[in-house]
């Protein structure tokens, strides 16, 4: 029985590829940051936590479970769990029903804006694993997903919306959209074959990676721009800078030639960007050291 646990837990663990955590959670620990310029509550840092492993969860479970018929026919997703029969619909169905249970119930412990918008984060979390079906705008509606994370975590502690929390998430939106597209480059054929939406199976591969290039220095700019409009000081820009030499390394890694280190920049250059962000944001928090 614990063998069949822990068995169960490893093969839902790597269905919603859960490291996968790190590029939003140190977003929404950002945006917590930057309320007060302060270090949160241990109660709304445990509940914010909580939140995002329950929309985390719930979304990447709901899209395995949109998706299994066609990662059954791509080669590249044939051998996740659902199409391999290592999970069941109704096993997935479940955890979604309870991660989604979490994020409420998260919400309610935190604000009561947080708690009100609870439906508008279901549906965009659940809205996003359908648009690869009619739009190549798809991309952006991850960004969207995962841009929630700063915005979610700022109205979590304030109750209220704020331009900066916002300018955050729109950085998050275009940096996610970015590497999104790259990653997305490996399923070109796949995708032109079976009528699957993307920027890349749309504009191909070579204008998709100046698309993706292009959002990639758009990012950055609300980044800083989050630095005048809540005077923050040389760590966080310091990150900010560091964040950009990730972005331009991710784009001499591919080309439309050669997409065998995609897996590179996609998971390992930015998952260190969003942890970057992160400890900067907290070093500014910390020791507010400013160049005016």
């Amino acid at each position: 029985m614990v063998y069949r646990i822990v068995y169960k837990t490893r093969i839902v663990l790597e269905m919603i590829k859960f490291e996968h955590t790190i590029f939003a959670l140190p977003f929404a620990y950002v945006g917590a940051l930057l309320v007060q310029k302060q270090i949160p509550s241990l109660h709304d840092l445990i509940w914010i936590t909580l939140a995002m492993v329950g929309a985390r969860t719930a979304a990447m479970s709901l899209n395995r479970l949109i998706d299994r018929h066609i990662d059954a026919l791509n080669p590249r997703t044939a051998n996740r769990a659902l199409p391999r029969g290592l999970v069941n619909v109704k096993e997935v169905g479940l955890l979604i029903i309870l991660s989604f249970a979490l994020l409420f119930f998260s919400a309610y412990q935190l604000s009561p804006l947080a708690f009100k918008l609870f439906p508008i984060a279901v549906a965009v979390l659940s809205f996003y694993s359908f648009t690869k079906r009619f739009s190549w705008t798809c991309h952006l509606f991850l960004g969207l997903a995962l841009g929630l994370a700063p915005v979610g975590a700022w109205i979590a502690i304030a109750n209220r919306f704020d331009l900066a929390p916002v300018l955050i998430g729109l950085g998050v939106l275009f940096w996610v959209a970015g590497f999104d597209i790259i990653y997305a480059c490996d399923d070109y054929d796949f995708d032109r074959k079976y009528g699957i939406h993307s920027i890349p199976a749309r504009f191909g591969l070579e204008r998709a990676l100046l698309i993706s290039a292009f959002f990639h220095i758009v990012a950055p700019l609300f980044f800083i721009t989050v630095a005048f409009v809540l005077n923050l000081g040389i760590f966080y820009l310091a990150g900010v800078l560091i964040a950009v030499a990730l972005l331009f390394k991710q784009h001499t890694l591919v080309s439309p030639q050669d997409l065998s280190r995609a897996g590179v920049a996609f998971f390992n250059l930015n998952g260190t960007l969003s942890v970057v962000m992160f400890v900067f944001t907290l070093l500014d928090v910390l020791f507010p050291l400013h160049l005016f």
